[in-house]
């Protein structure tokens, strides 16, 4: 597997590992479907949290691939998306933020496949659920920084029609202390608001938004969790998560998925080194394969 690592694993469109362990029967699936309760809470609120995804040995595999992934110069760093060291304007404000681990080390790529993420997806998707592309969000000790107030969706309109949802896996526990995401409740219900920044100042969103939402702000929800558990959102959630100041990491891996079908809405690249999918043409192939009910 060593040296499968340094392909490009996006040829691979099912686990190659053994970090995930598919069902074998219909009841084995079955005991991953949210409840009733729990999709009627993310259709009010937009989202859902304390979702366990990750064990404890799984855990420490991603953990020990991450550990490569922050030297620039590691075996396979041609095939990221987009990778910052540091995407914070601030040098003594660190945000790890790195898209496409998924193609680089076998656990990031096996863990799009794990049942008890793609089957809560594609329920709360309502569909078929195909991969987007992944992130990885990284505040070290002391001085880690922010993630601003956006919506995923923003940055996403050279894809539509807009069917797409966030899933947000904690590597360490997350808490206030440490930066965890805050979500404002209701929000994914607001329309479309403009860029405004993600990894410098919290308050930037201020000027996107009317009176009244900008109240909704005193009343954010902060998302913690324990290591292994996740929270989904919808792609029109406002979130956002502050600063580190804590003695430890806050490490986390984000899987975006959309419900197939979703088409292309740009003549160029969706991602970097991706090839264009032409305007009005599902998005399918190599780099957006399907996770689950094809």
């Amino acid at each position: 597997m060593n040296d499968q690592a340094r392909e490009d694993l996006a040829e691979f469109h099912k686990p190659i590992s053994d970090l995930v362990s598919l069902p074998r029967t219909p009841e084995e699936w079955e005991r991953h479907r949210l409840s009733d309760e729990q999709i009627s809470f993310y259709r009010e609120h937009g989202y859902l949290a304390g979702v366990r995804i990750l064990t404890e040995e799984q855990i420490e595999r991603l953990r020990g691939e991450l550990a490569e992934l922050f030297d620039p110069q590691h075996p396979g760093h041609e095939l990221w998306y987009e990778y910052h060291t540091n995407e914070s304007p601030n040098p003594d404000q660190v945000l790890f933020h790195a898209l496409g681990a998924w193609r680089i080390r076998p656990g990031f790529h096996d863990v799009l496949w794990h049942p008890a993420f793609t089957v809560a997806a594609s329920q709360l998707l309502e569909g078929v659920v195909r991969f987007w592309h992944d992130q990885l969000f990284c505040k070290p000790a002391r001085h880690g920084g922010v993630v601003a107030w956006h919506q995923d969706y923003s940055y996403w309109t050279r894809t539509q029609p807009m069917a797409h949802l966030t899933c947000w896996i904690g590597l360490d526990e997350s808490t206030r202390e440490n930066g965890c995401v805050h979500y404002v409740p209701g929000s994914h219900n607001w329309t479309l608001l403009p860029i405004t920044g993600l990894a410098g100042d919290m308050e930037a969103i201020r000027e996107a938004l009317t009176d009244e939402q900008w109240e909704r702000f005193t009343h954010p929800v902060a998302i913690e969790l324990k290591a292994g558990e996740c929270s989904f959102h919808h792609p029109l959630m406002v979130h956002g998560s502050f600063a580190n100041r804590t003695e430890r990491p806050r490490r986390a891996t984000v899987i975006n998925v959309f419900r197939d079908g979703v088409k292309s809405a740009s003549g160029e690249s969706l991602l970097e080194g991706v090839p264009p999918i032409p305007p009005g043409e599902a998005m399918r192939g190599k780099f957006f394969p399907l996770l689950y009910g094809g």
